[in-house]
């Protein structure tokens, strides 16, 4: 790309000398590199191209004033970087590099694999310049040890950057909850931010602390400053959804509704709604479908429209479900996965295996959790022949290795059929040893289908697995009475003694007629 006769002269303050055989002088490169990456996303794209032309036009050799700020804007705006440590080979002894561009090298470096070359890169910044808190911020995300952390906290202490409100925070997060909380209480209260509240909540959440991370939230609202964000909410309504408290996550989400501070975004939808589908709350579930639709998240957001799909599969709504499936401008095949997952769980074999099809139809490539739901519609639908076909496709036509949940869906199928003998031969044929919940379901279906022998067989592997339970040992023992193997069924009893097994006592649940919102935030 030669200059254009637009261009303005050369400045006089750098030699002819500089100027590339084909006319480019390195102010021309530096606006043309400078052009490309802030307005080309194609470009940024190309790191390796942009820097053979900076190279080529003299970029790296051209006095480093203010030439090298387009090879840090290389640096931070293409995506992926170029190498940064061979790019700083190329340039000249003298005079060293400018501090704006070893920042930007740092930082490329912390954000690829090389951590270790950011650290190594640090001293030699220390010893040409005086880092700035821009040297240090992209390091206290990539420190991958405790004791590296503290060597970083250490000589930020000492080089008096721990007054940057920006290093503070940077602190805060790779730490655990304990120093997490000590630096979090060393911050003054006029400048704990919303920001110093949600990693702290985070931390809290790491370690299951529901309690401590629901103070805060509620310690945010007496401040100004650290008014809480709705990623304040979203935190608390994914952390207790993967703590197991899916009530809690819901109670959360008709508070955050409730108390109208902040509107809820699409992260706050695909948290809450499969909370909703496993709590069967289908109302709150029916209130953020409503609220997607309204706020045009249903149609813009995939994400979205999966969750609500599978909160209204989970709550048994299967025609809700679809309606909203057919109703996507957009799919992915985890929507296609959710339906067909939808349609296993609710007991709708055929319908599953049809939208399977159509999904062959349209071309979209299964994955391993699309075979899982097939499989299971299969089961549902006692579809043998189809569920055979589909189960030797996984590796045939599609190049999955079938994993030990693929194996357990087809003994399943298998099994339920009354096609014991072909169950336990798959389970003897399989690459890798059988699980619990294997033999479980082979068992299962022989005591639907009268097959003692068999029975028997799954029963002793159950044993062998978990030798705890005491449920497998009074299944083997009835067996052995009601075939009449008295002597058999007491060597199952004289068995469990010796293995100090005690049979898990009765329980029954009585089930309150009115769910009360505010125990879940007990």
């Amino acid at each position: 790309m030669p200059p254009t006769a637009g261009d303005p002269s050369p400045s006089p303050s750098f030699s002819s000398s500089i100027t590339t055989p084909d006319g480019w002088h390195p102010r021309t490169a530096e606006r043309r590199l400078l052009h490309l990456l802030h307005h080309c996303p194609n470009a940024r794209a190309r790191p390796l191209e942009l820097l053979a032309f900076a190279v080529r036009r003299a970029l790296p050799a051209s006095p480093p004033s203010p030439h090298h700020h387009s090879l840090a804007a290389l640096i931070l705006l293409s995506s992926p970087p170029p190498p940064a440590l061979p790019l700083l080979r190329l340039l000249p002894p003298e005079p060293p590099p400018p501090l704006t561009l070893l920042n930007a090298a740092v930082k490329a470096l912390s954000s690829s694999s090389s951590p270790a070359d950011a650290f190594r890169l640090l001293s030699t910044l220390r010893r040409l310049h005086a880092p700035d808190r821009l040297s240090f911020l992209p390091l206290l995300g990539c420190a991958s040890s405790l004791p590296l952390l503290s060597a970083l906290h250490s000589l930020l202490l000492r080089l008096g950057f721990l007054s940057h409100h920006a290093i503070s925070l940077a602190l805060l997060k790779p730490y655990p909850l304990p120093h997490v909380r000590v630096l979090f209480d060393e911050i003054p209260q006029k400048n704990r931010c919303t920001v110093a509240y949600n990693t702290l909540i985070t931390a809290c959440l790491k370690v299951r602390d529901i309690r401590a991370a629901r103070h805060l939230l509620d310690e945010m609202q007496r401040y100004r400053r650290s008014r809480r964000s709705v990623v304040s909410w979203n935190l608390m309504i994914a952390g207790c959804a993967r703590c197991g408290r899916d009530d809690m996550a819901v109670w959360f989400f008709e508070g955050m509704v409730g108390e109208g501070e902040v509107a809820p975004d699409d992260g706050t939808l695909a948290a809450a709604l499969p909370a909703c589908g496993r709590t069967g709350n289908v109302g709150a579930g029916r209130w953020a479908h409503e609220y997607a639709k309204k706020t045009g998240l249903l149609e813009s957001t995939v994400h979205v429209a999966n969750a609500v799909v599978d909160m209204y599969c989970k709550c048994g709504d299967i025609a809700s479900a679809r309606e909203v499936f057919e109703g996507m401008r957009k799919r992915s095949v985890v929507s296609w996965n959710t339906m067909i997952a939808g349609f296993s769980l609710n007991g709708h074999g055929i319908d599953g295996i049809e939208l399977f099809q159509e999904m062959q139809k349209q071309r979209i490539e299964p994955n391993s959790v699309t075979f899982l739901g097939v499989l299971g519609c299969c089961a549902h639908a006692g579809a043998v022949e189809v569920g055979r076909e589909i189960f030797q496709s996984i590796l045939s036509e599609h190049g999955i290795e079938p994993a030990i949940e693929h194996y357990g869906c087809m003994v399943d199928l298998l099994a339920r059929s009354g096609l014991l003998e072909e169950a336990h031969a798959l389970i003897q044929g399989m690459p890798m040893k059988p699980n619990a919940a294997i033999w479980g379901a082979l068992l299962s279906a022989c005591r639907a289908h009268s097959g003692l022998g068999i029975a028997e067989v799954a029963l002793k592997e159950l044993i062998n697995l978990e030798p705890w339970n005491s449920g497998n040992y009074v299944l083997l023992a009835n067996l052995y009475a009601e075939t009449e193997r008295w002597e058999e069924a007491g060597e199952v009893r004289r068995l469990m003694r010796t293995m100090s097994v005690n049979k898990a006592p009765g329980q029954s649940l009585i089930e309150e007629a009115r769910f009360q919102l505010t125990n879940a935030s007990q």
